[in-house]
């Protein structure tokens, strides 16, 4: 009976143990410079890309990294990429905004004419040869809409350090490495039936047609990840448009995947091809690079990275000042990868006392939900006002997460520092 590989986990697991037996192939890098790589990762902690932008790119330095204006009162610029300021969130609905939806590049933005765009899809696992489809031709095909949402894997590193005197590498994100959208396109698995997927398929590998990626001193070729056949064949998405607009370039366009529940890697921007495979592939990005090393973790590293974890946040600027004996409303928003958030409590003394805030969303799993709780303080000074939410499956923030070298997966509930004047 063929193994259930839709959970991202479980089908990692496998291909990690397949490649290292000499039975999955290494899609586009040698075999030995992945085996360095991996073995420098898992003594010293430090892939390229698990560190979360030390890769340089091949002529990325000659062109700006992103398209959209980054104005400095919604983002926080991290070299390639640009983090929301979650104080610019309050007041604008569900869904983020495109001109505040953060932007996670390896290298930098490609400059891609939709007239021009052509997804290629290719592979042994076809019935016959390579199946191009123009813009106009994915367009045509019937249409999907979902409201979801796309987070990096390191959103939340820097409270490592501020709140637990942990290092870490990486993109030093504090919470707006997320964004919700409504994404519309076309199934994935429309376009793979077309192109004639047999039931020999076992993994698809969507690549991006963004810059080469070079770390180490090894091109690990442009940004792609495998999926299992039985994932390709559910519920991903070729996206094509973003909030009822076309996809902006920043955020993947003319096209990028989507994949619903994975980890934001998964979700390749700028999709170019697509090999559809009867071997199991691995490549730098679907186990290695993705994995938690470090003291309190396995001598060889974690298992590979599965969901996204459960977050609150408050959209209000830290260190903000609020006035004495006034109400305020305060604001915020909350999510998790495994299920949908049911229940929010705050904390506006540090975490001496908790109340439920109220609720302004129906809970969904993919999506995060606005919360608000009135606040009235009563004595001036410094305070921290705290977060934390429960989801579905019964499992609420800790004050504490578990520290791993590369900040993936910070959790723990946050202290946002305010002063009352």
């Amino acid at each position: 009976m063929p193994l259930d590989l839709s959970d991202e986990s479980r089908y990692d697991r496998a291909r990690l143990r397949q490649w290292a037996r000499g039975r999955a192939r290494s899609a586009g890098v040698d075999r030995r410079d992945l085996l360095r790589l991996f073995a420098a990762g898992a003594a010293a902690g430090t892939l390229g890309l698990g560190a979360a932008g030390t890769a340089e790119a091949a002529g990325a330095a000659a062109l700006p990294a992103t398209v959209k204006p980054l104005p400095p009162e919604l983002f926080t610029i991290r070299g390639t990429n640009a983090e929301t300021k979650f104080a610019a969130l309050r007041g604008t609905g569900l869904l983020t905004p495109v001109d505040r939806f953060f932007v996670r590049n390896h290298t930098a933005t490609p400059r891609l004419d939709k007239d021009g765009w052509r997804l290629k899809v290719w592979g042994d696992a076809l019935s016959g040869g390579p199946v191009e489809f123009s813009y106009d031709r994915l367009r045509a095909l019937p249409a999907v809409e979902r409201t979801l949402f796309i987070e990096c894997a390191g959103n939340g590193r820097s409270f490592y350090t501020t709140q637990q005197g942990q290092t870490v590498a990486g993109t030093a994100w504090t919470l707006g490495a997320i964004g919700v959208a409504r994404w519309r396109g076309a199934r994935l698995s429309d376009v793979l039936r077309l192109a004639g997927v047999t039931r020999g398929a076992v993994d698809v590998l969507p690549r991006g047609l963004d810059d080469e990626v070079v770390t180490d001193g090894v091109n690990l070729g442009r940004v792609r990840r495998p999926l299992p056949a039985s994932k390709a064949l559910d519920d991903v998405i070729l996206a094509y448009e973003m909030n009822g607009e076309p996809l902006p370039a920043d955020h993947g366009g003319p096209v990028r995947v989507v994949v619903p529940d994975w980890i934001g890697i998964s979700s390749i921007k700028w999709v170019g091809d697509i090999e559809v495979s009867g071997q199991p592939l691995y490549t730098p990005w679907n186990t290695d690079l993705y994995r938690l090393f470090g003291p309190d973790q396995p001598p060889q590293g974690s298992e590979p990275l599965t969901r996204q974890t459960l977050k609150s946040a408050f959209e209000l600027e830290p260190g903000a000042t609020v006035p004495v004996h006034r109400t305020k409303v305060l604001t915020g928003r909350s999510w998790s990868g495994a299920a949908p958030v049911h229940q929010v409590e705050v904390s506006t003394d540090g975490g001496a006392r908790w109340r439920r805030a109220q609720l302004h969303d129906v809970p969904r799993r993919g999506g995060w939900v606005r919360w608000s709780v009135p606040w009235t303080p009563r004595t001036p000074g410094e305070t921290a006002l705290l977060a934390r939410a429960t989801d579905a499956t019964g499992r609420t923030q800790p004050e504490t997460a578990a520290h791993n070298i590369h900040g993936y997966l910070f959790d723990a509930v946050v202290r946002h520092p305010v002063t009352v004047v």
